[in-house]
């Protein structure tokens, strides 16, 4: 019954799941420290009273805010790459390109997985849904706390 689930080679499923394991760890731990920067350094630069800033100092917060998600997303990539680097492809470029393509859901098809790491793509799908929203609901708290006034 175990061999039904771990296919042929139990083994090829211990280093599928250790691979994704490790990788999964890794990008919760790269956004949970971008994040947390972000936070330092947005409180920094809206010291005082968030609301009484301008709009364009609003807009110019918005958009380093937005660089730097977009940053953190591509070392998340690049964290997958280099997975995919190690295990999977021979280039740089190829692994790089799956990664984003996969990263993001789009997943063109032609660029696949060797067989015996082929769940790698969905799960960092998933992951990357779920990064990109983290990185969204924080932009998105941001602006509505720059928006929002508060009543004295």
């Amino acid at each position: 019954m175990l061999r039904l689930f771990l296919g042929s080679d139990p083994m090829v499923f211990v280093h599928q799941a250790g691979a994704a394991l490790l990788l999964l760890i890794l990008t919760l731990w790269v956004q949970t420290a971008g994040v947390a920067g972000l936070v330092a350094w947005l409180r920094g630069a809206a010291a005082g009273n968030i609301h009484q800033h301008g709009a364009f100092r609003a807009a110019g917060l918005v958009i380093r805010l937005t660089i730097a998600l977009v940053a953190l997303q591509l070392l998340n990539i690049l964290l997958w790459a280099s997975g995919y680097r190690w295990l999977c492809f021979p280039s740089w470029e190829t692994a790089f390109y799956f990664s984003a393509s996969s990263y993001a859901t789009v997943g063109y098809g032609d660029v696949v997985l060797p067989s015996q790491w082929r769940m790698l793509g969905p799960l960092e799908s998933i992951i990357g849904v779920l990064m990109c929203g983290i990185s969204v609901s924080f932009l998105f708290a941001t602006i509505t706390r720059l928006i929002t006034r508060r009543e004295p």
